[in-house]
């Protein structure tokens, strides 16, 4: 009789979900899955509101990503609209997608994954937790908050809110840049990469304890997906979506807007989240966000950033460990550290010109950037009137479906034994989620909270042992 195991909730991620861990007849895992609880509404509770609207209210779908979610739907709007904003708006909009990075890796790292780093995933608990963190190492909580806040005033004081930034529209920015609001945020950009420079020694000093887990911790091949510009460089607003594969080889290159030609959506039944796959080949699976973009990207294009992702690949094209995720949130956050310093330099970024306006031209566009966990895809339809017909929102957790299911269920191989669950299964089982920083209030779609559950059923689903972790 098969047997399945529940870990439920799941704990340092953002959202509902629970993992199912189901056993064969041999008592051998056979399958496991990540189970999201929370429900998906705002797809459709957005069709019939003017797209105008939508930076606004997509920017509310998650309190970690907002612009990144504002900026999507300003690029659709700007295709519904056919016009291209001025150069000055698509400066702003790439210094707050790159302020994005900031603020959401630094808490990934310091807050969600740092307790599993900096303690081991053997320590207890009770104390591999945020506070017990804070207990014991409370500078580098201290850093990791004022990092955060370096970018949340960066999204501020560019685009007009602290969380919300309200500037982000159709057609460009509602506001410029004004010269003493760049002269401000240059100020912070040293102590910034000093910051992020702490953060990489964190992680090289702790790194080695994470070499026995390699080969069962989400190491196998699959195909990589993100942004790159004209000239193949790292970038998180513009050009095309390619996917490589493990070897780092271009399988298919493509403009964002004919993204469902390569990636199909599935409903599993048994998840609010909807399951991305790559439909150019065999196996669909596919990697998202920070490891893949530096795998995409023939090169970084800042100094810092581009010795760091040398020293990751160590001489290969690409990575497939996941464990990498951890480095590559690093590695962003300093190339984003740099590139806003390039930016902020720049003198046409303060140009006064920054807003276009149009009528609805087109009966539906494609908004796709580069959110921190992933490539985020807003695709709209609308009628004469500009109001929303159809909308689906493909976000990086998505994406990384498949794959957070594939390294849990290497981990469960190795862990489980019997049809019990052990402290080591759930610590690295969870570790294995945050890997991916999923977002599951993105990924469904709903405002959520905290939380994770583990079940172990049998082949025929019967609970065995349920777990709240």
């Amino acid at each position: 009789m098969s047997q399945t195991i529940t870990i439920a909730p799941v704990t340092r991620i953002e959202g509902h979900a629970k993992i199912t861990i189901r056993l064969d007849e041999t008592g051998q895992v056979a399958q496991a899955r990540l189970q999201v609880q929370e429900f998906r509404g705002f797809e459709a509770f957005c069709v019939g509101r003017p797209f105008w609207e939508m930076p606004a209210i997509t920017a509310r779908i998650c309190g970690i990503c907002p612009a990144s979610h504002a900026l999507a739907a300003a690029l659709a709007g700007d295709q519904i609209l056919g016009i291209a904003p001025p150069d000055a708006a698509r400066k702003l909009r790439k210094l707050l997608s790159l302020a994005q990075l900031i603020l959401s890796h630094s808490l990934s790292f310091f807050h969600l994954s740092a307790p599993d780093i900096v303690m081991g995933l053997d320590c207890d608990p009770a104390e591999r937790n945020i506070i017990g963190l804070a207990r014991h190492f409370p500078e580098l909580i201290r850093k990791g908050i004022r990092l955060r806040q370096i970018g949340q005033e960066i999204i501020n004081r560019t685009g007009g809110g602290y969380l919300h930034p309200e500037y982000i529209v159709a057609g460009g920015m509602r506001e410029q840049l004004t010269e003493e609001r760049r002269d401000t945020l240059a100020t912070l950009l040293p102590e910034a990469q000093r910051l992020v420079l702490f953060a990489l020694d964190v992680w090289h000093e702790h790194k080695g304890r994470f070499i026995k887990e390699l080969g069962n911790c989400g190491d196998f091949s699959s195909l990589f997906l993100g942004l790159v510009g004209a000239d193949g460089c790292l970038d998180h607003t513009t050009g095309q979506l390619r996917f490589v594969d493990a070897d780092g080889m271009v399988v298919h290159e493509f403009a964002p807007e004919e993204y469902a030609v390569a990636i199909s959506e599935v409903e599993t039944g048994d998840s609010y989240m909807k399951a991305a796959c790559c439909t150019l080949s065999e196996s669909g699976l596919y990697r998202a966000g920070p490891l893949a973009r530096l795998n995409v990207a023939d090169f970084s294009g800042t100094p810092l950033a581009s010795g760091e992702r040398k020293t990751l690949l160590a001489g290969k094209p690409a990575t497939t460990a996941s464990l990498d995720y951890h480095p590559a949130r690093l590695i962003e956050m300093l190339y984003a550290v740099e590139k806003i310093s390039e930016l902020l330099e720049d003198p046409g970024i303060t140009d006064r010109h920054v807003l276009v306006h149009g009528n609805v031209s087109r009966a539906g566009g494609v908004g796709v950037t580069e959110a921190p966990r992933g490539t985020l895809i807003h695709d709209y339809q609308v009628d004469i009137h500009g109001l929303l017909t159809k909308v689906n929102l493909l976000v990086a957790t998505g994406h990384n479906s498949r794959a957070m299911d594939r390294t849990i269920t290497d981990i469960a191989r190795r862990h489980i034994r019997g049809d019990k669950l052990d402290e080591g299964l759930l610590n690295r089982v969870e570790h294995g989620i945050r890997l991916y920083d999923p977002c599951l209030s993105c990924a469904t779609h709903a405002a959520g909270k905290m939380g994770i559950m583990v079940e172990l059923q049998d082949c025929e689903r019967s609970i065995l042992e349920r777990k709240t972790v």
